[in-house]
């Protein structure tokens, strides 16, 4: 999940109204991907269901890569940090899908979606930037949001909600690392790697997990890769051609997109106390992910987006 932010021109230029639509368009099409790998995790084992998942959006991201930048577009200079980050993705990724087979669909997007929180943090000591009152009051209550989902000390607390509150944390050094990259390094190269490593890792896990897929079965794990894959596309398009600071928040539609499919599928009814909860963190974490990208018009740097990379 890696997106290109919007140049000088585009800022001023951008077309939020295409913008708003390409994000909206990426981030229903993620929640399409979420409810395969969710639906296919009851049935094979997570590092399975990922490896597909990345296996069959590599293609995709490959071919429209070469489509828009050429071969050179994937060319690095910095192939140590890719790998670091790719270890990052893999972490971020096996905990994501592991998540979606213990807690509900809504549940595990909206504590995984805390990772501009944890960017708010992290960017203290690793980029040396100063939260205002109004960051800190955000990522406090935001962190709140999360207690209310999780809620310690109750019956539904559960040691599963660590598993997307990993995501969030490991998607949040992603989304750093991805401004200390900068411009050196082109968007395409960042999502390929960011594929093409964890595909690589979690392939060694699979003489150890392996379950034959059953051939009625690969419709959805080839479905999971291409709405995966194209999810990217229409993501880091919004962010080319709309303004960063205006499109960004939108990722949190995904929010809507998981609690109606996790209904319709599973009968996954949230509680008052997690919708309570993930409208806060909504609220917070589009509010971070404005503020930081419309900060990020005076950096030369391509942040991350918003939402867990799911494989990407």
């Amino acid at each position: 999940m890696v997106m290109a932010r919007a140049t000088t021109a585009s800022e001023a230029d951008g077309s939020p109204a295409a913008g708003i639509a390409f994000m909206c368009a990426g981030v229903f099409c993620l929640t399409i991907n979420d409810v395969f790998a969710k639906w296919l995790g009851e049935i094979y084992p997570v590092a399975e269901v990922a490896f597909f998942r990345m296996l069959f959006a590599l293609p995709l991201i490959v071919g429209v890569a070469l489509a828009v930048g050429g071969p050179r577009s994937l060319a690095t200079a910095r192939p140590l940090a890719h790998i670091g980050r790719g270890l990052l993705a893999t972490c971020a990724t096996l905990s994501f899908f592991l998540g979606l087979t213990l807690l509900p669909l809504a549940e595990v997007s909206a504590i995984a979606f805390t990772a501009p929180l944890f960017v708010a943090l992290l960017a203290i000591p690793l980029l040396g930037e100063r939260p205002g009152p109004v960051q800190w009051t955000a990522t406090l209550v935001g962190f709140g949001g999360i207690l209310l989902i999780a809620r310690p000390g109750g019956a539904a607390f559960s040691l599963a909600a660590l598993a997307p509150l990993t995501t969030a944390f490991a998607y949040g050094m992603l989304m750093l690392t991805a401004r200390m990259l900068g411009r050196r390094e082109t968007i395409w190269a960042t999502m390929f790697y960011a594929t093409v490593i964890p595909l690589v890792l979690i392939a060694t896990l699979l003489p150890w997990v392996w379950k034959t897929p059953e051939l009625a079965h690969l419709p959805y794990f080839i479905g999971s890769g291409l709405f995966g894959g194209l999810a990217m596309t229409l993501i880091t398009q919004g962010f080319r051609i709309g303004v960063a600071s205006v499109v960004a928040p939108f990722d949190y539609t995904g929010l809507v997109w998981a609690t109606v499919f996790g209904w319709l599928i599973w009968g996954e009814v949230p509680s008052p106390l997690s919708v309570a909860g993930g409208i806060i963190i909504a609220l917070c974490g589009g509010y971070l992910a404005y503020s930081q990208t419309r900060n990020g018009r005076r950096r030369p740097s391509e942040p991350e987006p918003l939402h867990p990379p799911r494989g990407d």
